[in-house]
């Protein structure tokens, strides 16, 4: 196999991540993109995604994108497993990749190998039942994880029956699951981020959703909402699709729904600040030119740019 190189191009929404993306990979023959957005994987939810259109799909190759029906359930971790399975593809091909998106937590678990605890819906339900009577279960978790116990408050029921939930289900320690988000170590591939000053990305983001109203949102909500099944929990949360599809279902002004719209897009983009700001390996750049500069640099390296990958 070829050297495994992979960059992911990170930032908040509409700060210009996948336009920079799409230009380097179109210019760099064998270099593929791979979503790294929560909502891109749903079929049908196209334009408040700013999902790559057709004509670019056709001109670079994209993965993670329209991967389950918008009534489906998809999870952090099976986001983690598909993008490992697709940068093995990209890579036994002889390609090179970019991990491109804004949702934090769906890169963090590629760059840093996350590891998902498992669900048990029958045991978290017994535990919460005994909660409810009263039962000490903050003591029933020093017996069986002191580490976890000595991170959790007592008082916080809900993480206490979840971090028991994990131990007794699995059979695994809830504290041997990692040191959690707080921590930054040794990335296993190397990030490359953009930002512009928040009046800009304010603006941008008015503009950006007027934009997608005018080529047709309001009837891809109206379509989405007429498939059977309608939209799963998840997909409903996406920004411009829950402001439109509660308009939908409960009246008032289209202008008061895209309004609300783009404050919520603006509260998006603020938590991802916050949130990729706090990543110390991040190399930010104000210049999309100086950030595909370095992007050169990075998916050239003949010793590949993806470290530990199998640890």
């Amino acid at each position: 196999m070829s050297a495994r190189v992979a960059v992911a191009v990170v930032g908040a929404t509409a700060i210009g991540k996948s336009s920079l993306a799409h230009a380097f990979a179109r210019q760099h023959p064998g270099c593929e993109i791979v979503a790294a957005d929560a909502m891109a994987v749903y079929r049908g939810m196209d334009l408040a995604t700013a999902k790559p259109t057709r004509a670019e799909q056709a001109e670079v190759r994209y993965h993670l994108v329209d991967v389950v029906e918008p009534a489906e359930p998809f999870t952090v971790a099976a986001w983690q497993g598909a993008a490992r399975a697709a940068l093995a593809d990209v890579w036994a091909r002889g390609g090179r990749a970019l991990v491109v998106g804004g949702t934090g937590l769906y890169l963090r678990s590629l760059v840093d190998g996350l590891a998902f605890p498992g669900q048990f819906p029958a045991l978290r339900a017994e535990l919460e039942e005994r909660a409810a009577r009263g039962e000490d279960l903050a003591a029933l978790l020093r017996a069986a994880d002191p580490q976890a116990a000595a991170r959790i408050e007592p008082t916080n029921a809900r993480r206490v029956v979840r971090a028991l939930e994990v131990t007794l289900g699995s059979g695994r320690p809830f504290s041997s699951y990692g040191p959690g988000l707080a921590t930054y170590g040794p990335p296993r591939l190397c990030q490359v981020g953009l930002r512009v000053p928040l009046a800009e990305l304010d603006a941008r983001i008015e503009e950006r959703l007027t934009a997608w109203v005018a080529d047709g949102l309001v009837d891809e909500v109206r379509a989405l909402a007429a498939r059977p099944g309608g939209l799963s929990a998840t997909a409903r949360q996406a920004v411009g699709y829950r402001e439109l599809l509660d308009w939908l279902e409960q009246g008032g002004s289209l202008e008061a729904a895209v309004a609300a719209a783009v404050t919520a897009s603006r509260r998006l983009a603020r938590r991802q600040v916050r949130w990729f700001a706090r990543d110390p390996r991040i190399e930010w750049f104000d210049d999309p030119a100086d950030a595909a500069t370095r992007l050169e640099t990075l998916v050239n390296d003949p010793e590949g740019s993806v470290r530990d990958w199998d640890a």
